[in-house]
């Protein structure tokens, strides 16, 4: 069952960019790519099911022994990872039907979006890092098509800082993973724990470094990020909810994973970078979002600065802080997936996205005034919402280490956060549109308003059952940090032996 369960999400993925590419001149193909990502969900939440009733899950492709061959593994977190992925590409899917032109379409929209799920899902099972590097390589193409697709001067300007910094990331990447495997003469990540025990620790830790440059670039951390915002305003709308929601995250992910079960020799140093890294990350993005006046942009910068936050969970290294820091993942996807969402339908109705020259989105359209408010709530850190546990969890973690500074800095980077969501809502929502026009969504087709509002509405719904019910949330979450803190049963299962 579980040589099954583990390469089901993503074969999925790559069947249903297979058969959109088929269907791509017609309308089939964006039934295809929704009914794909659906059968991803039930794949991932069939897989979270099983590792949380029998533990951490691995399976050896081909039959090749760990760590010889490629092998996939589920421990609680990659299972999280995967089924809110598949969550944030069904709720895409569907807003793609009206937000996707069927221009973009005929040259292969669905097929390269499904690529690129398929990377992002592969990244989150391997078990080694070749493969690791092979599902970046997806995942960078694939992005690298839907952001220049349209072909527009600021899509090609923005394709090529961001394929520019990647590459650079991959490249580094690659140079660490062939130090390393010098060093230790393997790649399996389960194997790599107990290997770099006894390397030289100084050489070791000069190897971490490339690694957190290359993740840090791919996670968008200070000072290596400044290639985020000059991208994700310029495609449609869909392709930039799912880059804001899953693409620095899958860095993130790379990080927690190398970070807690790899490089441990030396947390002092590695982790104490990265505690400046993370306050470095909050601040600067936070301040970046306050002088921006385009939605898109302003949501970009915010990406920034809540990777800081994730940053800070693995960071502190503590149980509670890989706590806050995993919830926090949980939380960012959804927020920042349905706040790029909502700019898309604002940009329909109100002409634009630049707030100084859009407005009565309140009056015109009190619903899609509503639905804005919860995840911009929830971003800031509102109760009882899920942004709120998640930044009261890392807030916790750090005042238990006593670190003020690093509370304090949550805490402002918290508050400037609402100044910013205050100024889109008092812009682009309440003040009157400088057009003298009111934006309305009724002047969408009924078909348009339903495949635009409901993934918005279905996103916003997951904030609030997460804000109103956090233990369950928390307690998986919990259940993930453990299993980073102590491998053993993560070892087992990929290398064999007692867990």
């Amino acid at each position: 069952m579980t040589d099954l369960l583990l390469p089901l999400p993503i074969l999925i993925a790559f069947a249903t960019a297979i058969l959109t590419f088929f269907f791509r001149k017609g309308p089939e193909g964006r039934w295809v790519s929704v009914a794909g990502s659906a059968l991803m969900l039930v794949a991932g939440g069939m897989l979270l099911a099983e590792v949380l009733a029998n533990g951490v899950q691995a399976a050896q492709m081909g039959n090749w022994p760990a760590p010889f061959g490629i092998t996939l593994v589920a421990d609680t977190l990659s299972a999280i990872m995967v089924v809110i992925t598949a969550i944030t590409a069904l709720a895409v899917s569907v807003y793609a039907i009206s937000d996707v032109t069927r221009e973009m379409e005929a040259v292969g929209y669905h097929t390269l979006f499904h690529t690129l799920i398929a990377g992002v899902m592969g990244a989150f099972l391997t078990g080694d890092l070749f493969n690791l590097y092979v599902w970046f390589e997806v995942m960078l193409i694939s992005s690298f098509g839907l952001l220049v697709m349209g072909g527009k001067r600021v899509q090609m300007d923005a394709g090529i800082k961001y394929v520019t910094l990647n590459l650079i990331s991959t490249v580094l990447f690659l140079s660490g993973i062939g130090l390393l495997y010098g060093v230790t003469g393997t790649l399996n990540m389960a194997d790599l724990h107990t290997a770099v025990q006894t390397a030289d620790a100084g050489l070791i830790t000069v190897i971490a470094m490339m690694f957190l440059v290359g993740f840090g670039v791919k996670a968008a951390v200070f000072p290596l990020f400044f290639w985020l915002p000059a991208a994700y305003h310029t495609p449609a709308f869909a392709v930039s909810a799912v880059f804001a929601g899953l693409l620095t995250k899958v860095g993130v992910y790379a990080l927690l994973r190398m970070f807690t079960l790899v490089f441990t020799r030396d947390v002092g140093f590695t982790h104490g970078l990265l505690l400046w890294v993370a306050v470095a990350t909050m601040v600067t993005g936070v301040l970046g979002a306050a002088a921006q006046t385009d939605f898109r942009r302003i949501l970009s910068f915010h990406i920034v600065s809540q990777i800081g936050y994730m940053v800070l969970g693995l960071a502190l290294y503590t149980p509670l802080a890989l706590t806050g820091a995993v919830f926090y993942l949980v939380h960012h996807i959804i927020v920042k997936a349905n706040l790029f969402l909502v700019s898309g339908v604002a940009n329909r109705i109100a002409g634009g996205t630049n707030i100084d020259r859009i407005g009565g989105l309140y009056k015109g359209a009190p619903l899609l005034a509503f639905l804005f408010l919860i995840p911009a709530f929830s971003l800031a850190g509102f109760p009882p919402l899920s942004g709120f546990w998640a930044k009261f969890v890392l807030v916790k973690a750090s005042l238990d280490l006593e670190l003020w500074f690093v509370a304090f800095a949550a805490l402002a980077v918290g508050l400037m956060t609402i100044y910013s969501m205050t100024k889109i809502w008092g812009r682009a929502f309440w003040a009157p549109h400088p057009g003298g026009t009111v934006p309305s969504l009724s002047s969408l087709p009924l078909s348009e308003r339903v495949t635009l509002l409901v993934p918005i509405a279905f996103l916003a719904s997951l904030t609030i059952v997460i804000g109103l019910f956090p233990e369950p949330f928390v307690q998986v979450a919990a259940r993930a940090a453990a299993e980073l803190l102590d491998p053993t049963a993560y070892l087992a299962a990929v290398l064999g032996g007692p867990s």
